[in-house]
């Protein structure tokens, strides 16, 4: 009775999130794994499950007495976008994705963190909001407090570009796709320009937060570098995922404090 309740909009209950107004922060964690968001509310104060369905599982605790959540966004810019929609619907407006990427240059080695400065729009989503010439870039607040906080807690980062794909299979073995001669050309591209890694959801999370009028950041831990592997240079396994979420939770700490000030500075 609840879904259909959804479906006809006779309840303030989101779609797929399963989610009200109130029930999350301002802040929210953004991982892609739903398995992530238990460990990841262990850095909350009182955290409790709100909701689960499908690929999406939101947690709600609070840091430093703000209250903050974790949401999961499932594999993909598609998934991604709904689950920015319906938070933002909610009262979220800063998103902060903590995930995984495949390292493009050489010396971007796994362990460490790359801190998007803009995504490449080779997904298709984004297209559905704002034409192509418009750019994916994470929120200088959000940015900064990302890049303050990986030099705080002392880790190896790199701020800059990362590539943004729909298909998983099709960046990691074109050569068996019938398009394969464009997407190796493409690769060549990015690496050539300085592209520091290639991932799924930041290009959706950037545009998509412009467009909603929310802030948003990516903080990646490198687990894989194509390059390096086909080099057969060294390229030890990394999968301390909260790395990444280290970097997180200290950015949104630091965001928490930066908005109070600005708040006093007005009142």
């Amino acid at each position: 009775m609840e879904d259909l309740k959804i479906m006809d909009g006779r309840s303030d209950i989101q779609m797929h999130l399963h989610i009200r107004p109130g029930d999350v922060g301002r802040y929210v964690l953004l991982p892609g794994d739903p398995g992530r968001c238990p460990l990841i509310a262990k850095h909350f104060d009182g955290a409790r499950l709100v909701a689960q369905n499908r690929e999406y599982t939101t947690y709600t605790g609070t840091i430093d007495g703000e209250p903050v959540s974790v949401c999961s966004t499932g594999i993909g810019g598609p998934s991604a976008a709904i689950a920015l929609e319906e938070l933002r619907k909610c009262g979220a407006d800063t998103f902060v994705r903590v995930g995984t990427c495949g390292a493009m240059q050489l010396d971007v080695l796994n362990g460490d963190v790359v801190l998007p400065t803009g995504a490449i729009r080779k997904e298709g989503v984004t297209r559905e909001y704002m034409p192509i010439e418009f750019p994916a870039a994470p929120d200088y607040e959000v940015l900064t407090a990302l890049t303050e906080a990986a030099e705080a807690l002392g880790l190896r980062w790199h701020a800059g570009v990362v590539e943004c794909k729909d298909s998983f299979y099709g960046q990691r073995e074109p050569e068996r796709m019938p398009v394969g001669d464009e997407l190796l050309r493409k690769w060549r591209a990015w690496i050539q320009a300085g592209t520091l890694a290639s991932e799924m959801e930041s290009a959706a999370l950037f545009v998509i937060s412009a467009v909603l009028r929310a802030r948003s950041g990516t903080a990646l831990l490198v687990i894989h570098n194509q390059e390096r592997m086909d080099r057969g240079l060294e390229n030890l396994p990394a999968d301390d995922h909260e790395t990444a979420v280290r970097v997180g939770v200290e950015a949104v700490r630091r965001l928490i404090r930066k908005d109070r000030e600005k708040k006093t500075e007005k009142s």
